[in-house]
């Protein structure tokens, strides 16, 4: 076995065909790190001059004067193939140290150990956690087995898997509730498209306003700009928007107000002219005018929003990346002013049939947390995902690979530090 650089295309070559590739694995994902100054290194294992293992490793100088590594979704490599990793670690870990690293972090790509749509750990399921034990024989130091969202990438997430299967057949498995919302959400006009690159400045507002609303730091405008460059020529990004188109869903309440008014109408004319049940007749009648006094009720909503906002009014945004065998949700939200619609569900929805459509295996709704109790102020993330049917997957977690300790630590004190007073700052402008 030879220890190498690769070069981009050697890399993508390999990459592209590996069952863990992931967009974090690109040379189009190090390419928008560029832009947040990470400089990328591709390196590898050849045994026969054919590669068998490699990764894209990120490289940040930091103000102590050494870098920090990152392998993003970990190597692409056999965890299980002890020789090998052993090699590969031994060797990544002295470019590391050649190439002035405190430290390379990894989070591989790997599930810990089978889960439900519950959370429960499957009976008798899959498990990898031979691979945490190889990995920390080797020197890794497991960062654990978080609950929340402190990681790099979420180590907890919601998946559906779809290969083989229809729409049909999976709408079949939507729970009740998400199928009254979408039902609602179609019969309201809300329509979903992608945005142009022109139109991104209306996700930011989007992202902007969920950040507000939930207390995270948003990224600017010019990071979305940076991953619509690097990704979409590919096919690789969509931003995807839900509108409801106003003017259409107030044409389809007039006409229901016409035919309830037609319909209270008739049945007044039929009983002048036959015997009818009284008491029957008294509750149609009064049923239907609830009705008739409801949709009366929503179109004079949707006339006054038409009056402040326009025909078509923009409710609510995704990101999602293309890549490999999967479609994943990557972030989105919604205005705040137009939460209650819940339009990310008529989002899901589009973006299901789409990977249906284009022969994708896995529909990624990605990050949740562990906690499955209702009392997680997270807790509503993964109930809304969960309504699509699917389950949850654990990965194995961050483990870093330490190349120097007086410095590491170091890091570590500083960086808390820093994020701690970047927090506090944030709170304070919001104040």
């Amino acid at each position: 076995m030879q220890f190498t650089t690769l070069s981009p295309k050697e890399f993508t070559a390999f990459a592209d065909q590996h069952p863990q590739i992931t967009f974090h694995q690109t040379t189009s994902w190090a390419k928008l790190k560029k832009t947040n100054h990470w400089q990328e290194h591709y390196v590898g294992v050849k045994e026969k001059k054919q590669v068998i293992a490699a990764s894209l490793l990120l490289e940040k100088t930091t103000p102590l004067g050494k870098s920090i590594f990152y392998a993003p979704r970990g190597f692409l490599i056999d965890y299980e193939n002890i020789e090998l990793l052993t090699f590969f670690t031994n060797e990544v870990k002295k470019y590391v140290q050649d190439h002035g690293g405190m430290f390379l972090k990894i989070d591989p790509y790997v599930s810990y150990q089978e889960r439900d749509q519950l959370g429960n750990i499957v009976e008798n399921g899959t498990n990898h956690k031979d691979v945490v034990d190889h990995l920390k024989k080797l020197g890794y130091h497991h960062m654990g087995f978080t609950m929340h969202q402190e990681t790099l990438q979420p180590r907890w997430m919601f998946v559906l898997p779809i290969k083989n299967h229809t729409y049909e057949e999976i709408a079949q498995n939507f729970d009740s509730k998400t199928k009254r919302i979408l039902k609602k959400n179609a019969k309201m006009q809300i329509q979903v498209r992608e945005l142009t690159k022109e139109e991104i400045p209306l996700y930011k507002e989007i992202m902007q306003s969920t950040s507000n609303r939930r207390e995270f730091i948003d990224r600017p405008l010019s990071y979305y700009e940076n991953m619509w460059n690097t990704f979409h020529k590919d096919g690789h990004l969509k931003i995807m928007v839900a509108e409801l188109h106003v003017k259409k869903y107030i044409a389809s309440l007039k006409k229901e107000i016409k035919e309830l008014e037609e319909e209270y109408h008739t049945r007044e004319e039929r009983k002048k002219i036959e015997t009818v049940n009284e008491e029957k007749y008294l509750a149609k009648q009064r049923q239907t005018e609830e009705k008739l006094a409801k949709v009366q009720e929503q179109l004079a909503e949707m006339e006054a929003l038409k009056k402040e906002h326009g025909d078509i009014i923009p409710l609510g945004g995704m990101l999602f990346l293309l890549y490999g065998s999967e479609i994943v949700f990557l972030m989105g939200g919604s205005l705040e002013e137009f939460l209650h619609f819940q339009s990310s569900y008529s989002i899901h929805e589009h973006m299901i049939e789409y990977a249906i459509k284009n022969h994708y295996e896995v529909y990624n709704f990605y990050g949740i947390t562990g906690i499955f109790d209702e009392r997680n102020p997270l807790y509503g993330i993964y109930f809304a995902k969960k309504g699509f049917g699917g389950k949850v997957v654990e990965l194995v977690g961050e483990f870093d690979l330490i190349t120097n300790k007086a410095y590491y630590y170091l890091y570590k004190v500083a960086f808390k530090l820093y994020h701690g007073s970047k927090n506090l700052l944030h709170h304070i402008k919001k104040s």
